[in-house]
């Protein structure tokens, strides 16, 4: 039975490839107003391809600018947190240097008023300046990918 099922499936195979042969397939020929179409057509992808690409190149390069100014930014606004941070916590221990070293209560309580007092205007300046790095490093990060999309886009507008 295999043997009676491989001898039919050769036959259809034979058959299928006489059917197909290029003998018995007609020429097909393009008339020459198709054939100048679909070359128009073709040179007309090439041309947007082209521009397409472009484009995206250049977008490529203004993410990479984007995130460069990015990183910098960001490497300049921790280095801006760790100052505080350092600026706090000797600011902290020089109080409790004081704090020790004061002989009455009166004298423990001026000095606490006082160091909050002038930590709360250190950390409001702080904060200040974290604020307008923030916003630096925002702009900074976005002007490449703006002035791409802006030069991208105002040719075709």
């Amino acid at each position: 039975m295999n043997d009676t099922f491989i001898k039919a499936y050769q036959d259809q195979v034979e058959t299928a490839q006489k059917a197909f042969s290029s003998q018995s397939v007609p020429a097909l020929e393009v008339p020459p107003a198709v054939r100048e179409i679909a070359e128009k057509g073709l040179a007309t992808c090439r041309e947007n391809y082209a521009k397409l690409k472009d484009t995206a190149e250049h977008v490529n390069a203004a993410f990479e600018d984007t995130c460069t100014a990015a990183s910098k930014g960001v490497a300049q606004y921790n280095s801006k947190v760790i100052e505080a941070f350092q600026s706090n916590v000797n600011a902290t221990f020089d109080y409790f240097n004081s704090l020790l070293a004061t002989k009455t209560v009166t004298e423990a309580v001026e000095l606490s008023t006082g160091h909050a007092r002038k930590q709360f205007e250190v950390l409001t300046s702080q904060a200040k300046d974290l604020s307008a790095l923030a916003q630096k490093v925002a702009s900074d990060s976005s002007e490449p990918l703006k002035s791409s999309v802006e030069k991208t886009f105002r040719p075709a507008a």
